[in-house]
């Protein structure tokens, strides 16, 4: 839970920028009209929040599904419980990743706006639902990406561990995940 919470916070926040940029050239109203490089941390409040549960709730679900699903399988299983326990990991988070992101998303491209202003105008205007627009689109975006990172990760660290005799050190597990990344 902290471990992956953490994880999730750090990343989000160092790579904001490059988010809000990218954001900000795909918006229909142009990078410039959009914010350009002003208020390039507009809706890392979202962020914040958002990140150490979704990163907390993902893998939690990827480690209780990945302890269930790999009693009693084989070796030759193990990929498949992974991609499996990832896939089901990835819908979990993204029920707070995606409200999180309609939000950030919003005020990357009105930077004047607050972060709780466009969190209310949307619940008002568009109701829960709003929150999670593109909900189906982001899970399709992210199990893809989970059906190859995970079973590499654990794939990376299982022979790490065999070839140096004992169970590898969180350094070492951070190294495979960025490698399988």
């Amino acid at each position: 839970l902290k471990a992956g919470g953490v994880a999730g916070v750090c990343v989000d926040l160092i790579l904001f920028p490059l988010d809000t940029v990218k954001t900000r050239l795909q918006s229909p109203q142009g990078f410039r009209k959009a914010g350009g490089f002003r208020g390039i941390y507009a809706g890392v409040p979202s962020t914040a929040v958002g990140s150490f549960p979704n990163a907390a709730a993902f893998f939690i679900t990827y480690e209780n599904v990945k302890s269930v699903l790999h009693h009693g399988s084989t070796s030759y299983l193990t990929p498949a419980t992974h991609m499996v326990a990832a896939s089901l990991g990835e819908v979990v988070a993204c029920l707070i990743r995606v409200p999180s992101e309609v939000v950030k998303q919003r005020a990357q491209v009105s930077p004047s706006s607050s972060t709780l202003r466009i969190l209310s105008h949307t619940l008002y205007h568009e109701g829960v639902q709003g929150l999670y627009r593109g909900y189906k689109s982001t899970v399709l975006r992210e199990i893809p990406f989970s059906l190859v990172q995970f079973p590499l990760w654990e794939s990376l660290k299982a022979l790490w561990s065999w070839k140096q005799g004992h169970v590898v050190d969180s350094w070492q597990s951070a190294v495979c995940g960025a490698f399988a990344g």
